[in-house]
């Protein structure tokens, strides 16, 4: 099995304390001592030796030292964001002259946030084993624990594989409405799709001449470059897309594992305060000179030395780093990738 880590990411969804130059991955969460990346390596790890990373090169050197171990040849480094669909074929076109191109290759992404190690090992290998087995595209999909509306949907079609609880994939549904997420949820047919896609090189490729022309054309482009300088220029033509639209979604002969561990997004700094809990009031401190008075159910960060007092405030997130100043109502925090996105317009 080959681990592929995405470490792409805009960094807009927890501004101020992710950037595009310091993405959301790179972050340690609360007190651990350890970044999403380095959480997200050690459980490559536990699945294989053969792990590779891919950084976007605004912040490769970031993502460089915080994975020493690993060495040169291990970064595939995208040279600006081209979507995930792009991401994968310049990997596969960069994997193919390296490896078994009939070995599985899972891509998982830098920045979720999981606690079961035990758990994440067995559903991937469950989905290797599947993936080697059938010669088909995998997927590992979420169980899911309430009617989101942010993340795309994966339906299931009847058991595939019933010892290993293995199922055909009927159709993909993206981020539905509240009363559409509900009917999912209520009718236990269908897992949050977590962008976790699993497939030889070999059946991959069948899979984009197929359904994906556009991407099978990146790639073969990709593979001819005979050169770094050449692959850069290549990449840099394709068009941005994602890869859930591009295939995953075109495909017909799909299979999904259902996830046997716990998983998060952090996609917001609601998602983020359910991660690292609170005290009795329910809130969660970081950083030094923090005063509270009258405060509850609500997350305040202080990464200046400068004074930070939050008086008679609920449901509230107050962050303060050198990069900017976050105020918002935790059941707005959904609105701050938008927002700060104006400042780069600016």
């Amino acid at each position: 099995m080959i681990v592929v880590i995405v470490a792409g990411g805009s960094g807009t969804r927890l501004w101020p304390l992710s950037t595009p130059e310091y993405p959301k991955h790179l972050l340690r969460i609360a007190d651990d001592p350890k970044s999403l990346l380095q959480h997200a390596y050690d459980r490559a790890k536990a699945l294989t030796d053969d792990i590779y990373v891919v950084p976007e090169a605004s912040h490769a050197h970031h993502v460089r030292l915080q994975l020493p171990d690993l060495g040169e040849d291990s970064f595939i480094i995208e040279p600006a964001r081209r979507g995930t669909a792009n991401c994968l074929v310049g990997t596969l076109a960069y994997l193919e002259s390296r490896h078994d191109n009939d070995e599985p290759v899972v891509f998982i992404a830098a920045d979720h946030y999981i606690r079961d190690l035990r758990g994440f090992v067995h559903t991937f290998k469950v989905a290797g084993d599947v993936a080697r087995r059938e010669n088909r595209l995998v997927l590992v999909g979420v169980e899911p624990q309430y009617p989101a509306t942010g993340f795309g949907y994966i339906q299931k079609d009847g058991l595939f594989d019933e010892d290993n609880f293995v199922f055909n994939v009927d159709s993909f549904h993206e981020k539905p409405d509240h009363e559409t997420a509900q009917k999912y949820v209520a009718s236990g047919d269908y897992l949050w799709n977590c962008s976790y896609f699993m497939g030889s090189v070999n059946t991959f490729k069948k899979s984009m001449e197929r359904h994906a022309p556009a991407l099978f054309e990146g790639y073969e482009k990709l593979l001819s470059s005979k050169t770094p300088k050449q692959w850069k220029e290549n990449y840099l033509t394709l068009q941005y897309d994602a890869i859930d639209y591009a295939l995953m979604e075109r495909a017909d002969d799909l299979l999904v594992v259902p996830a046997t561990f716990d998983w998060m997004d952090l996609g917001s700094y609601l998602d983020l305060h359910k991660a690292v809990g609170g005290d009795k009031q329910g809130n969660h401190t970081l950083g030094k000179q923090i005063e509270l008075d009258g405060v509850e159910n609500s997350l305040i960060q202080n990464h200046e030395d400068k004074p930070l007092a939050v008086i008679g405030l609920d449901n509230i997130v107050v962050v303060n780093t050198p990069e900017g100043i976050l105020v918002t109502r935790k059941d707005l925090a959904q609105n701050v990738g938008k927002v700060s996105k104006r400042f780069s317009k600016k």
